[in-house]
């Protein structure tokens, strides 16, 4: 079998820190349905909202923030009758034909770095914006621990990754907002303590465990995978990153779904939407290629790669068709964000809708229901060999893995 060249290149780690796009034809500069996104600049910029790192074994959240928003919502709090820029929870169901009233029974968790000491407050906000169910600490729905369960003990603040931490809670509000949710926050950004804190998620009892970071490969994933990975029955979701072709890990893990990226528009088609793979520039975009260290699952049937390929499923991510999120830790309230850090929470949300996992490893799912989701056919992150690995095409590709959500059958077992 063919492979690609380890990408391990300093690309990886060495990730920009402003984007821009003139998309005259972006989604958001359309007309939209009821609750959709209005129009953003005609030549949207955006920052990461984490540092950049230069380590292995230290990871970034991959989380963008438009900086250039026309918002025509109060800045702060809610604004009954008006709808903030960026996709909104009733957009994102439609796009992707979920229920409204998914996640049920379920408890999803989300893995970040440090600690966001507004998070229940600006989900709450979030949440009563749009009309969804309140998720609060008092009444058991919500819970901030530490790696260690702690609720009293929590890491140091973080502003940048605490735009990491309201994205993710907004996203799985959207789309599971009848789900319990377990905020789990790492002591720093190290892959040990991250890992650590996935260990935690999973004995607090969450099915479905969201990682919107990434970094490096290094010879110490597959030491990682059975210590911080491996755990059959929970759908553990990673980004898979947004420097465009090129693999990071956790997305690379086996025991992981990896979550590509998209570009969401909407469209006069019989589904009202349209997807093609996010792809900004040759160095941002949606993550995917060959992992150099993580052996082939056992469902992955792609020829290219000898070992992981990255991804398996993918959501909205280009920051350009980006989504609404409310942070205040850091920022000033109403805020439009995109990267593969949407898409990871988004997919572990649409897990939860789907019930309890019955697959040891949920991402085999998707491949056994290939034909209930939305295939994702148009656009490339770079030019590579073979040419699926960062070229959409019909069937499995790597920038957007088997497709999109087109309701829950691909996320059951």
């Amino acid at each position: 079998m063919r492979t690609t060249p380890n990408p391990r290149t300093p690309r990886r780690v060495a990730l920009p820190l402003l984007g821009s796009a003139a998309l005259a034809a972006a989604g958001l500069l359309g007309a939209a349905p009821a609750g959709a996104a209005t129009a953003q600049s005609a030549h949207p910029s955006w920052v990461r909202s984490c540092a950049v790192i230069h380590s292995v074994g230290q990871m970034a959240c991959n989380a963008l923030r438009v900086t250039s928003t026309a918002e025509h919502v109060n800045a702060l709090g809610i604004t009954p009758n008006a709808t903030p820029s960026g996709f909104g929870p009733s957009s994102l169901l439609s796009a992707y034909n979920l229920p409204a009233n998914g996640g049920a029974g379920q408890t999803v968790a989300i893995v970040d770095a440090y600690n966001d000491p507004n998070a229940a407050a600006d989900m709450a906000v979030y949440r009563s914006q749009y009309g969804l169910p309140a998720c609060t600490v008092a009444s058991g729905c919500f819970k901030q621990v530490s790696q260690t369960g702690s609720t009293s003990s929590l890491p140091s603040n973080n502003s940048g990754w605490a735009g990491e931490i309201s994205l993710d809670l907004d996203m799985v509000s959207a789309i599971a907002p009848n789900a319990h949710i377990i905020l789990v926050e790492a002591r720093t950004a190290s892959m040990t303590n991250l890992g650590t804190a996935v260990n935690e998620a999973v004995k607090l009892g969450a099915k479905f465990v969201s990682n919107s970071y990434g970094g490096s490969e290094s010879s110490s994933d597959t030491s990682y995978d059975s210590s911080y990975f491996n755990h059959p029955g929970v759908a553990i979701t990673a980004s898979s990153g947004d420097s465009g072709y090129g693999v990071e890990y956790p997305a690379a893990s086996k025991y992981v779904t990896a979550v590509g990226g998209t570009s969401l528009r909407t469209a006069s088609n019989s589904r009202g939407w349209t997807e093609s793979v996010w792809s900004t520039s040759s160095t941002e975009g949606a993550g995917s290629g060959c992992s150099g260290y993580d052996a082939k699952p056992t469902w992955q049937k792609d020829t290219g790669c000898s070992k992981r390929t990255v991804a398996d499923v993918s959501a909205v991510a280009d920051p350009a068709t980006g989504v609404a999120v409310y942070q205040t830790y850091g920022a000033s309230g109403w805020a439009v964000y995109g990267g593969t850090s949407v898409a990871s929470p988004l997919i572990a949300a649409v897990f939860a809708d789907a019930g309890a996992p019955s697959a040891s490893y949920p991402a085999a799912d998707l491949y056994a229901h290939t034909s209930s989701l939305n295939d994702v056919t148009t656009g490339s992150t770079a030019s590579c060999s073979p040419a699926y690995l960062c070229t959409a095409e019909t069937g499995y590709d790597g920038p957007t893995g088997l497709g999109t959500p087109n309701g829950l059958t691909a996320f059951t077992g």
